[in-house]
């Protein structure tokens, strides 16, 4: 695991090729030219070997004595805070913890698979400057009240969707394609701001929001559902027709979905990385085009998408303001794309990304870019972590 954006220090997962580690502790010292130190990690040596302490930016060669796989922390043994780790340590292997210490106390804690924590002496620090970044880990517990509020925000919006889905469906069914046209974006809208909840969605995702992508006849393809069906119908010249039966499947899809959304549970420990795969995704799929198909929405999908992120920051705020100092930039970064993104509307209308220009679809794709590495440091902070 490697913590994005220097809240914790980077973990380099290389493997050693020797198991007793000091070939590979020798190729990385002569590479990175810093001091290394191995330390064992079992469930009765946890720490063991760490002595001379001293403080600045150093690396630990963390080898696994003992039979099971272990995840290891390098801990305030006060606070409990993280300052760095390495999972999926294997029998036998040694990995390497990249970490810049300062004055203070610090202990290893060793988190054997199957097996209880063990943390190893505390080894103090008298000397150097401040320490790197550190972090309370977070633990599934935390997570939980932000997980069902979520949910119950999710159960609104599934409200909201549902009235606008019977609103496209109603337009095609009279035959309306103009109607139909302006309930469609409203419509995908509303569902494209629901985006951390994807993943408890199941198959419905697919059915309601799907794209062509992998399909034997691609577009013409009878597997082809969902909003992305029925916007490349609106806006290819298909007749109303032919888009009823989609529409009424979309809208039965959308119906079915909230409904079952009361019984469904979010995984809790998932709400972090979501916040950092919406706009992940927008960059690979929106602001590229991919998943357009006719109706030059991408910009408008885009500024959901913030919207989305926005949700779940909300509820992960209480967990990140005291571990993450980088937040209230974030929060500044998210309201200045809202805005760069919402200059680009005119009367009420979003311009395809083809009528950019150049320099304005890079400007567009830095920012998104720029936030989507500092959100990657959301998702690891709220990573839950093993207390015991």
């Amino acid at each position: 695991m490697v913590l994005a954006g220097g809240l914790l220090a980077a973990l380099v997962p290389v493997l050693s090729g020797d198991p007793e580690g000091a070939a590979g502790q020798g190729k990385a010292a002569a590479t990175d030219g810093l001091r290394h130190t191995t330390v064992e990690v079992s469930p009765g040596g946890c720490g063991r070997g760490w002595g001379n302490p001293r403080a600045g930016t150093q690396v630990f060669d963390l080898h696994n004595t003992s039979a099971a796989a272990a995840e290891v922390y390098l801990t305030s043994p006060r606070s409990g805070a993280v300052y760095g780790e390495v999972e999926g340590i294997g029998p036998g292997t040694t990995r390497h913890l990249r970490v810049r210490l300062g004055r203070g106390s610090y202990a290893f804690r060793c988190l054997p698979d199957d097996a209880d924590a063990v943390t190893g002496p505390t080894v103090r620090i008298d000397g150097g400057g401040q320490a790197g970044p550190a972090a309370a880990p977070v633990t599934e517990h935390d997570l939980i009240p932000p997980a069902l509020d979520y949910q119950k925000w999710v159960a609104g919006g599934l409200d909201d969707l549902v009235g606008r889905t019977g609103t496209l469906r109603a337009a095609l069914a009279r035959g309306d394609l103009a109607a139909a046209r302006e309930a469609w974006l409203p419509a995908h809208l509303a569902y494209e701001r629901l985006g951390a909840a994807y993943g408890a969605f199941g198959d419905a995702d697919q059915q309601i929001n799907g794209t062509s992508a992998g399909l034997p006849d691609g577009d013409r393809d009878p597997e082809f559902t969902g909003f992305h069906r029925i916007e490349y119908g609106l806006w290819h010249g298909q007749p109303a027709d032919s888009l009823r039966a989609p529409a009424a499947a979309l809208d039965d899809a959308v119906r079915k979905l909230r409904d079952d959304w009361a019984q469904t549970r979010m995984e809790p420990a998932d709400l972090g990385l979501r916040a950092h795969e919406i706009l992940e995704n927008t960059l690979q799929s929106e602001l590229t085009g991919r998943t357009d198909y006719g109706s030059g929405s991408t910009l408008a999908t885009a500024r959901a998408h913030l919207d989305g992120t926005r949700a779940v920051l909300t509820r992960l705020r209480p967990l990140l303001v005291p571990r993450y100092p980088g937040l209230p930039h974030v929060e500044r970064e998210l309201s200045r794309t809202q805005r760069l993104l919402d200059g680009f509307r005119k009367d009420g209308r979003w311009p395809a990304l083809s009528h950019l220009d150049r320099a304005q679809r890079e400007r567009i794709d830095a920012v998104f870019g720029d936030l989507v590495e500092r959100l990657a440091s959301v998702a690891t902070l709220c990573d839950a972590r093993r207390t015991v």
